[in-house]
C-alpha cells in the first residue's frame, strides 16, 4: 500500500490537469460510468461531523472512500476546516492500493469543479470576480477561476475582516505576474456589485448573499454550506438563477440552498435544470447558458468520485515520480 502525504498530493495535482479529471469524472458520473453512494454523515459535538463517501471508477478500475472530517470553527483554532483521507482499492481483487491525505485534494478537486462549471455557464468575457470568504478554499477557487476566465479583478470579503486583509496579502505576489487586481471589500453588497463570476466558500449557516444584488448575466458557484439546514444563498438568489448541481440526489438531500429555497416558496421542486456532467456529456434535454443576461448558479456539494479521481491521478503519477511510502499491509 502508498502513502502519499500532504505535500506529495498537492504536488502530484496541479489544478489545470485536475480540471480535466473534474470534467471526464463528472461526465463519467452522468452516464453510469462512475458509480457512489450518497455520503454518510455522522454528527458530531459542536457542529462538527464525520463524512464517509465512498465509489467506484469503472474506467479505472477502482473503487474507493473518503473519510472527512468537517467542523467549521476550526478556524478559531488555528486548524482547517475540513481534513480527511482517501483509500483506493483494485476493484478486480479488492486489494488495497494507497492511502492519500484528503485535505489538499478536498481544496484542490473542489475548486476545480467550480472551475469546470464556470467554463461552461459563465460568460465568455466575464473579467470580475467575487470571492466570499478567505479560507483555504478561497485561495483554490482564486487560482481555479483565473485558469476558467479573463479575470482582471477579484474583490474579497470575509465575516472577519482582518482574515479578509491577510488573504489580500498571501495572495497578491500570485497575481501581480497576471497583472490581476485583488481588493478587500467592506461588505458582501460591495463584493458582488458588477461581479461577472461569484464564488462563494463560508462557512455560513444563513444567507450571506442576496438575490437583489446581484447582476445581470452573472455566474455563481455555491460551494461552503453542504448540509440541508445551511444555507449561503437566500431564496431570492436561488430563485433568479438558473441551478445547476452536481448530482441531484445529493442537491435534494443534502443542499440547503436549495431546500430552503423549495421549503419558503421561492422555487418550484423543477428548479434544477440538471447535472454539470450532463452538460459535459452532451445531454441534449440540458442546455446551458442561453443568453449574456440570464444568471447561472452552480450548487457545488463534493462527490466522491471527485476524490477518487484526484486520488487515483496522484497514485499514477506517485509511481511514476517514486513519491510516497510503500507499507507492506
Amino acid at each position: 500500500m502508498l502513502v502519499i502525504n500532504q505535500n506529495e498530493a498537492e504536488e502530484l495535482l496541479p489544478m489545470n490537469a485536475c480540471i480535466s479529471i473534474m470534467e471526464k469524472v463528472l461526465a463519467d458520473l452522468s452516464t453510469g460510468q462512475a458509480v457512489q453512494n450518497l455520503r454518510q454523515v455522522l454528527p458530531l459535538h459542536e457542529a462538527g461531523l464525520i463524512g464517509i463517501m465512498p465509489g467506484y471508477l469503472k474506467g479505472e478500475e477502482t473503487a474507493g472512500a473518503k473519510i472527512i472530517s468537517v467542523f467549521p470553527d476550526n478556524h478559531k483554532r488555528g486548524l482547517p476546516s475540513h481534513q480527511g483521507i482517501i483509500t483506493l482499492f483494485d476493484a478486480a481483487t479488492g486489494a488495497v492500493k494507497a492511502l492519500v491525505d484528503g485535505r489538499k485534494i478536498t481544496a484542490i478537486r473542489t475548486a476545480a469543479v467550480s472551475a469546470a462549471a464556470t467554463r461552461l455557464l459563465a460568460r465568455e468575457n466575464a473579467t470580475e470576480l467575487a470571492i466570499l470568504g478567505s479560507g483555504e478554499q478561497a485561495a483554490s477557487h482564486l487560482r481555479a477561476m483565473l485558469l476558467a476566465r479573463p479575470i482582471r479583478r477579484v474583490r474579497v470579503w470575509s465575516p472577519t475582516p482582518e482574515h479578509a486583509r491577510a488573504f489580500q496579502q498571501r495572495m497578491s505576489p500570485e497575481l501581480e505576474a497576471a497583472a490581476v487586481e485583488l481588493a478587500v471589500a467592506a461588505d458582501v453588497r460591495t463584493a458582488v456589485e458588477g461581479a461577472d463570476v461569484i464564488c462563494t466558500v463560508t462557512a455560513a449557516t444563513e444567507p450571506v448573499l442576496r438575490g437583489e444584488w446581484l447582476k445581470g448575466g452573472a455566474h455563481i458557484n455555491a460551494v461552503g454550506a453542504c448540509r440541508a439546514a445551511d444555507r449561503e444563498l437566500d431564496g431570492a438568489a436561488v430563485a433568479r438563477s438558473r441551478l445547476y448541481v452536481d448530482r441531484r440526489e445529493a442537491a435534494l438531500s443534502e443542499s440547503g440552498d436549495y431546500l430552503l429555497a423549495l421549503a419558503e416558496g421561492a422555487i418550484p421542486e423543477s428548479h434544477i435544470i440538471g447535472e454539470i456532467g450532463e452538460l459535459l456529456a452532451g445531454h441534449a434535454a440540458i442546455a446551458g447558458r442561453t443568453s449574456d443576461s440570464e444568471i447561472t448558479l452552480f450548487k457545488s456539494l463534493g462527490l466522491a468520485v471527485e476524490d477518487l479521481a484526484a486520488a487515483q491521478f496522484i497514485y499514477q503519477e506517485a509511481i511514476q515520480q517514486k513519491r510516497g511510502v510503500d507499507i507492506a499491509l
